[in-house]
């Protein structure tokens, strides 16, 4: 019989996790962590009861992407900025949401941890029902005694440093799956107790899927080399059919190929020839989770978790899944 309680929150495992790799850390990491989960829980509510308040539709404003703001962005947002900010060891926040990296005033000199998130991902889709999601990505920040270093400096890390990232998905549960380097951990909110509970541990994606995920929409504007492998994944050419599965939430498209394995592409094109999924907050967080779980990330010739970033809102081409397929349009790329 397992040893596992019948019931383990997320912050059980945590601080489980914390003891059995980092038996001197303080617990401030856990902490912060949960003000994230904190922050999910509110945004979950807000989510499941949007067709019965008024927080459906347009805010009225854009962000700095010129995307217009949905109500539940602002919400989320807040959310997001409100649990971290009061955690006591965060110094600097940064969100799709915001211009520049919003600075913790009491914690800019001694705060540890730089939280960089994209507070509802697939917000767009939120009024007609479809699976929306919160990611994010923390970093250790170096001590600034004087408080006069740009924060920008400290936010515009390499994912490689990341401590941990993950996501949560409101869908037909809210699932929470994050990692801290030590695998990937998957839990549900169990809305009886309020809590996220564990129903997945060690989350291992396939090595080869049969699903492919793209806007086909646009595969006139891509480069050939993913016409070509798109082509040769249709004609079954990669030993097995393949079929498209294609939301439009990074985060349920990708939930999707944890789990089932096979490929999430955001490629160039001709009106985005940078790409369109922005670095720092959503390909990184997003490359950590699939190499943890054994997959792979890319931007179609640079691993994504190596990009040294130049801005906090700069956007990437994204291939992330399993082994098999991310390996082969890399070669058909070269």
């Amino acid at each position: 019989m397992s040893s596992r309680p019948f019931l383990l929150t997320v912050q059980q495992h945590i601080m489980q996790e914390q003891r059995r790799h980092f038996p001197e850390a303080s617990g401030e990491f856990s902490w912060l962590l949960s003000g994230i989960t904190l922050a999910a829980k509110i945004i979950e509510s807000k989510v499941r009861r949007a067709g019965l308040t008024d927080v459906l539709g347009s805010a009225g404003l854009t962000n700095v992407q010129g995307e217009t703001q949905q109500k539940l962005d602002v919400i989320a947002n807040q959310a997001l900025l409100y649990c971290l900010g009061v955690r006591g060891n965060v110094a600097i926040m940064a969100s799709e949401e915001n211009e520049q990296p919003v600075i913790v005033d009491r914690d800019r000199r001694h705060g540890k941890y730089v939280v960089v998130f994209d507070p509802l991902d697939g917000s767009s889709n939120i009024d007609v029902n479809v699976s929306v999601g919160t990611i994010f990505s923390i970093l250790r920040r170096p001590i600034d005694p004087d408080g006069n270093r740009d924060p920008l400096v400290d936010v515009l890390q390499p994912g490689l440093k990341q401590v941990a990232a993950g996501y949560v998905v409101y869908g037909s549960s809210c699932m929470l799956v994050y990692t801290t380097g030590n695998g990937v951990h998957a839990f549900t909110l169990n809305p009886d107790i309020g809590a996220f509970v564990v129903c997945q541990e060690r989350v291992t994606m396939p090595a080869q899927g049969t699903i492919y995920s793209v806007n086909e929409a646009n595969s006139d504007g891509f480069p050939d080399g993913y016409r070509r492998f798109l082509a040769r994944l249709r004609a079954g050419e990669a030993g097995q059919p393949y079929s498209s599965r294609y939301i439009g939430s990074l985060v349920a498209d990708f939930h999707r190929t944890l789990l089932k394995g096979g490929v999430f592409l955001y490629p160039p094109t001709a009106q985005h020839p940078q790409g369109k999924l922005r670095l720092m907050y959503e390909a990184n967080p997003i490359a950590f989770l699939a190499e943890q779980a054994g997959g792979l990330a890319t931007d179609g010739k640079r691993r994504i978790l190596e990009i040294a970033p130049t801005g906090l809102h700069q956007r990437t081409p994204l291939v992330v899944g399993s082994r098999t397929e991310v390996e082969m349009l890399g070669e058909m790329l070269g």
